[in-house]
């Protein structure tokens, strides 16, 4: 379903399940023309990080994944989960989005790489206690729910003692500058300890999307 149309944006104060619900509705929407956009860069069966590139493949935060069994939270289209599949990884993958994982679907048929997934919300994971050794999630998850806390809480739970939580979001400071790749997006214009919250409302002022700071120390 196509959401309204966008009516307003700013920095300002929403209902946090109304805009957990609002992101759902706006990642399963476009997640066919974001894929378009940037299926590039991200590739079909590879695993980046962050907006800069940087790969798991060089990076290896995940550590040793010999008989692990790894959670991805906030998959979009699975490519990360599809890579580590391909290198022979036991993976599951979730995403609050039903269109991010029909496109995931499409990378599999596409790629002959199978990855199993689950439309689930981040904060609330229908899976078991103690279920994984390392759980992931590439910059899908964390900016935008309203209750990141709920999110650790939840991955805390699934992994098993000892297990291994790796999360990536775009650096904190980015917020206090405006989302411009003119010279003005080198300016800060708002404050880095400002957390209200990116919110973009149709006509009505129902929220459509909404996206949360977090600083370094948050985090």
């Amino acid at each position: 379903m196509t959401p309204p149309p966008l009516a307003r944006a700013g920095y300002e104060d929403v209902d946090g399940e109304a805009a957990a619900h609002a992101n759902r509705r706006w990642w399963d929407a476009e997640a066919e023309e974001y894929l378009r956009e940037h299926g590039d860069f991200l590739g079909d069966a590879d695993f980046c990080w962050s907006p800069e590139g940087l790969r798991e493949s060089d990076a290896r935060l995940l550590g040793d994944l010999t008989a692990a069994r790894v959670l991805e939270v906030g998959c979009g289209a699975a490519q990360c989960s599809r890579w580590l599949v391909g290198h022979g990884v036991e993976v599951v993958a979730t995403d609050a989005a039903p269109g991010m994982l029909a496109q995931a679907a499409r990378l599999d048929d596409a790629t002959g790489i199978t990855v199993p997934v689950l439309v689930a919300d981040a904060r609330r994971l229908p899976l078991a206690d103690a279920a994984f050794d390392v759980a992931f999630t590439a910059f899908g998850a964390l900016p935008f729910v309203p209750d990141a806390v709920a999110v650790h809480r939840e991955v805390a739970r699934v992994l098993r003692p000892g297990g291994r939580w790796v999360f990536s979001v775009s650096h904190p400071v980015r917020w206090a500058f405006p989302d411009d790749p003119t010279r003005r997006g080198l300016t800060a214009d708002r404050s880095y300890f400002d957390r209200t919250p990116y919110v973009e409302r149709d006509s009505g002022g129902a929220p459509l999307y909404a996206e949360y700071h977090r600083t370094m120390g948050d985090h």
